[in-house]
């Protein structure tokens, strides 16, 4: 199913119908409440939150489509299904009017009501967390960094812990973790706060350009320089410099740079004069520098002083609990800058977010949700305006038993999404322990049944 099952009410006066569908509906990995029309269903609608309502209409009808008209006066945004013995027209025209979703007739075909739970599923909005508002006032504190997560939260305490002082430190983290928003928010809670923040992309100033850039030159120092230039250390004095991708300068910028962190002095280019280096270095990379030193790539002489503390960034897959919040600050901060009104993010979107693995972090999901508010022309983006996703492709036919059927249907789908269990259990309707249990006990591989 998806990553938190979705919770389902079912009310009918029969109590066999009730459990006869709670089963069905548990098998395939539904959270699922049962009860009979009246005070107990109204009081269990007032304390608890459900995806879905399944509501018996009843025999005259008005039992029914009051606790309708109550389920949507408490949460608009609740999608019920209606059921009925007997088919009315009057009575289905009144449901849809009331805000149903659908209006089944008895006996609810198990197949068929579950291909229409995932449908409605996918298109609910996903609720706004709960966290949201604590995450704002704690981004406001780190730079916009949106997390509840117990890694970050460990990031935060660590920034607190080490930005008053003026040690150097090393941010390390893949590609899109947030490094720089991390250096800014060092920055922000320093005693240097006031002073300028300046950031170097070591990776993007070619070689010839970067001792010009780094430390300025003098006019006359060479023939194109006409004027003097201040370099990046001196536009950083009284406040931090951050050298980004700093595991990509030359070997000899290499000994530039630690000679002005062992001196806390340099020199502009052709100039005569040393200058103070009063500033805070912080680093950051995506390399392994350690294993750098030992090839010989970076000094280790250096690799100590830019190293004094270590500042880790996780990887958006580790912290999975983080992207509803994320998704939805950048849905707002996208909305705001296209001027668009009252797009939602539908709970078939945030379970594919969630099923991702986020080679690119947090850069990539950043621009997923701007990519989606662009190209969205409804009122909530859908699985299919995520650049990541990926169709299920049509399914090869077959002749053989229904044991064989099913191994084929199940390795087609474990295939189709490279072994991700998560996924597969998801497409094929069942939790992930059952497709475990059918993979172990019809012996299926990686390479067939």
């Amino acid at each position: 199913m998806r990553n938190a099952p979705s919770s389902i009410l079912i009310v009918d006066h029969e109590q066999g119908a009730r459990s006869d569908l709670a089963d069905c509906l548990m098998e395939r990995g539904y959270t699922v409440a049962t009860t009979s029309p009246g005070d107990e269903a109204r009081s269990l609608l007032g304390r608890q939150r459900f995806d879905i309502l399944l509501a018996e209409v009843g025999p005259d009808g008005d039992a029914g489509l009051d606790l309708l008209r109550l389920a949507k006066a408490a949460d608009p945004d609740l999608a019920v299904i209606m059921m009925a013995a007997y088919g009315s027209i009057v009575n289905a025209v009144e449901c849809m009017k009331l805000g149903a979703v659908d209006y089944l007739l008895k006996p609810i075909k198990p197949d068929e009501l579950c291909g229409r739970l995932q449908e409605i599923l996918a298109h609910q909005i996903y609720p706004k967390s709960a966290y949201m508002d604590k995450a704002y006032r704690t981004g406001d504190q780190f730079e916009s960094m949106i997390a509840q997560s117990a890694s970050m939260q460990r990031v935060f305490e660590m920034i607190q812990d080490v930005a008053p002082m003026d040690t150097t430190i090393l941010v390390t983290g893949e590609t899109g973790t947030g490094k720089e928003l991390a250096a800014k928010a060092i920055h922000s809670n320093s005693t240097r706060q006031n002073g300028p923040f300046v950031a170097v992309n070591c990776g993007a100033i070619p070689e010839n350009l970067m001792e010009s850039e780094l430390f300025g030159y003098q006019k006359g120092a060479f023939t194109s320089a006409a004027e003097t230039k201040k370099g990046r250390l001196e536009l950083a004095h009284g406040g931090t410099l951050f050298l980004d991708e700093i595991g990509e300068i030359s070997v000899r910028m290499q000994v530039d740079l630690l000679r002005v962190l062992e001196n806390r002095a340099f020199y502009r280019v052709g100039g005569t004069q040393p200058l103070e280096a009063n500033f805070r270095v912080i680093a950051a990379t995506n390399r392994d520098l350690a294993a750098a030193v030992k090839a010989g790539r970076f000094r280790e002489d250096l690799y100590y002083r830019m190293n004094v503390i270590s500042l880790e960034m996780p990887p958006l897959r580790e912290r999975k609990e983080d992207i509803p919040l994320l998704a939805e600050h950048f849905l707002l901060r996208y909305l705001h800058e296209t001027g668009k009104k009252s797009i939602k993010i539908s709970r078939g979107a945030m379970d594919e977010m969630m099923l991702h693995e986020w080679p690119g972090n947090v850069r990539e999901l950043r621009n997923a949700v701007e990519r989606a508010v662009v190209i969205c022309k409804a009122d909530r983006i859908r699985p299919e305006e995520l650049p990541f996703y990926r169709p299920e492709c049509a399914e090869p036919s077959f002749n053989g038993s229904l044991r064989q059927m099913e191994i084929a249907h199940i390795t087609h789908v474990l295939n189709t999404h490279d072994w991700n269990m998560t996924r597969g259990a998801r497409v094929l309707g069942i939790d992930r322990s059952t497709l475990y249990h059918k993979v172990k006990r019809y012996q299926i591989t990686k390479t067939g049944a």
